[in-house]
């Protein structure tokens, strides 16, 4: 079982950054993908980006080159560095965890990016 916290969305201008965090409550380092998706209402969820544990790399094409996904082992905590962010990356951003056998998934945090 993992219990992952995503903090550090708000409210950001056109063209501006933020940076979420997800914590898990237990060692990611057996965590084959952790991922950042994101849900708008009335939309199903769908794929920001991931990251291996190997390292592998796969983004939406929406977000390439503007948005950067990380993860810490050793500190248990995933990252998506979101920059020149646009009106239509206002959602709710989730994390996730896939583990073998089962997917775990945060509570969500609230981006909105607006003038």
């Amino acid at each position: 079982q993992v219990q992952l916290v995503e903090s550090g969305g708000g409210l950001v201008q056109p063209g501006g950054s933020l940076r979420l965090s997800c914590a898990a409550s237990r060692s990611i380092g057996s965590i084959n993908t952790m991922g950042w998706y994101r849900q708008t209402p009335g939309k199903q969820r769908e794929l920001v980006a991931t990251i291996t544990r190997g390292g592998r790399l796969n983004y939406a094409d929406f977000v390439k080159g503007r948005f950067t996904i990380s993860r810490d082992n050793v500190k248990n905590t995933a990252f998506l560095q979101m920059n020149s962010l646009k009106p239509e990356d206002t959602a709710v951003y989730f994390c996730n965890a896939q583990a073998l056998l089962a997917s775990y998934w945060g509570q969500g945090t609230q981006v909105t990016v607006s003038s």
